[in-house]
């Protein structure tokens, strides 16, 4: 199992954090590659969307779960 390691970022001028797992990280990054975005840039996109009662670590897996459940990135 891969250790949470955790992050900054800064959003709309606001610095804050999240964690994540290598696997959930690396296929973020992915991600933002492949809609040649910043990792920054959909970390905030993700952030602006998300329900205000999930916190920002979960929506990011959220995301990342969805994207493999498309099959637009493999899982893992």
């Amino acid at each position: 199992m891969s250790a949470v390691v955790k992050r900054s970022v800064t959003i709309r001028g606001h610095r804050t954090s999240y964690s994540l797992e290598k696997p959930f990280y690396d296929d973020l990054v992915a991600i933002a590659a492949m809609r040649e975005l910043t990792l920054a840039a959909l970390v905030a996109e993700v952030d602006e969307t998300r329900p205000r009662d999930t916190n920002l670590s979960s929506a990011l897996r959220l995301h990342v779960l969805g994207w493999a459940k498309r099959g637009s990135i493999s899982l893992f």
